[in-house]
């Protein structure tokens, strides 16, 4: 049996590092930053001619300066691309995402039966030694076809565990700093196989965090995967805790009812016993969906005072997260598109307008007003999370946006056009489906 939960024996920051080795050391950030001007150096400038931001009836211009957009005239010399009347929207933000275990790309792989965490655990293994193509080639071709479809930042989230070492972290980190000029990535090693039933996963976890090739540690379902609530959260937490400034905690939390309940009140204490507000995500959180409107408020409340944030991938409509009535206590909730072609699933695409749409579907949105709060969620739910700044296609956002042609955000939500332009920062980083030079 795990131990007792820790939020009811009386939480303390000694007796949640008990136990655990003290390192030290202190990751650092790894998130692309915007374009800034150099000291001297004229400023960069694009015109955007013609564009209908989120569809509006006339047509404008949106000026790009130094990556923000701008109400002044642009400088003299500034390219100018014309948009030909199309549509301008907010590119969006992958908030869970596993770009180190996909296929996408690879030659078809029939996948095997599995039923349970350890079983599909075991087939990410098989495939990872089948796949011929380098893990850090095919991360990178997912991230930069996610680009293409209008990401402009992920949470990537690469298994760590004795079966592959660091292999993820080190491929996705790859990728990373090649898409630096196009996408912001924040990583996450994901103990898949367990932290405590694995061993060497700690240590690889540690390893990680020291080295500063993560942004965040991982866990996953501490009582049922796990079944070591307390020594798990001891390890993920201590780990965030020592680490400082740099390194956050995303916990995968497939547990449903009393279970579930258990270990997010138990991540909830924690939290709070650190001082790591703003630093802590819960991903799926299956225990949520589905819980009375009195004590879904009550518990919402709670995860917004410890500044916990959510995830969501919209599975189907029993298990998405009901994202309004969170948001309206404060709580952040970021939208992803979860495993792409992988050995869980042969479905996928790392698409997040197509993600939102997949929202919009699971919760019978039907006005237009439902089906814009789906292409929000996507656009700003996953920016608040990564604390990014939301793009609104207003002087001084970020000059972050995609170009399609379409009527209205409703009707290209739900008809999925082409992204036909994709800019970031003011550089046009993919065309009609396409990267561009860097």
């Amino acid at each position: 049996m795990h131990p007792h939960s820790p939020a009811a024996t009386g939480l303390t920051r000694r007796g949640v590092l008990v136990g655990t080795a003290a390192f030290a050391g202190a990751a650092a950030t790894a998130t692309a930053p915007a374009a800034e001007a150099a000291p001297g150096r004229p400023a960069r400038a694009t015109v955007f001619r013609n564009v209908r931001p989120y569809g509006a009836k006339r047509p404008t211009d949106l000026v790009a300066v130094d990556g923000l957009l701008t109400s002044g005239p642009a400088p003299h010399g500034a390219e100018v691309i014309d948009g030909g009347g199309r549509i301008a929207l907010p590119t969006l933000v992958d908030a869970h995402i596993h770009p180190d275990k996909t296929a996408w790309g690879e030659p078809w792989v029939s996948r095997n039966p599995a039923g349970s965490i350890a079983e599909y655990a075991e087939e990410d293994v098989k495939l990872y030694h089948a796949l011929r193509t380098p893990l850090k080639e095919r991360a990178e071709r997912l991230m930069g076809h996610a680009v293409t479809r209008g990401t402009r930042a992920m949470r990537a989230h690469a298994d760590v565990a004795p079966a592959f070492d660091l292999a993820g972290v080190e491929g996705v980190g790859s990728a990373r700093r090649n898409l630096r000029h196009a996408l912001d990535v924040e990583i996450v090693a994901f103990p898949q196989h367990g932290v405590i039933r694995t061993p060497g996963t700690r240590e690889l976890l540690e390893e990680a965090a020291r080295t500063g090739a993560v942004d965040r540690v991982g866990g996953i379902d501490p009582i049922g995967f796990d079944e070591a609530l307390d020594e798990q959260l001891d390890v993920v937490f201590g780990i965030a805790d020592r680490h400082g400034v740099g390194v956050g905690v995303d916990i995968h939390l497939h547990e449903r009812a009393a279970t579930g309940l258990e270990s997010l009140r138990a991540i909830i204490a924690r939290t709070r016993a650190l001082s790591l507000q703003g630093k802590v995500t819960v991903s799926h959180v299956f225990c949520v969906p589905g819980l009375p409107g009195r004590e879904l408020d009550q518990l919402a409340a709670e995860l917004a005072d410890a500044g916990i944030s959510l995830t969501t991938v919209a599975p189907s409509s029993d298990l998405v997260l009901p994202i309004d009535r969170l948001r309206a206590h404060g709580v952040e909730v970021g939208l992803g598109s979860d495993g792409v072609r992988d050995s869980w699933s042969p479905f996928g695409n790392a698409d997040m307008l197509h993600r939102a749409h997949l929202l919009a579907w699971v919760g019978d949105a039907r006005l237009d007003e439902e089906l814009e709060a789906a292409f929000r969620a996507g656009a700003d739910g996953g920016a608040r999370l990564l604390g990014l700044p939301e793009t609104d296609l207003k002087p001084g956002s970020p000059a972050d946006f995609l170009l399609v042609r379409g009527e209205c955000l409703p009707q290209i939500l739900v008809d999925l056009p082409q992204r036909d332009l994709v800019v970031r920062a003011g550089r046009v980083v993919a065309r009609d489906g396409e990267l561009t030079g860097r």
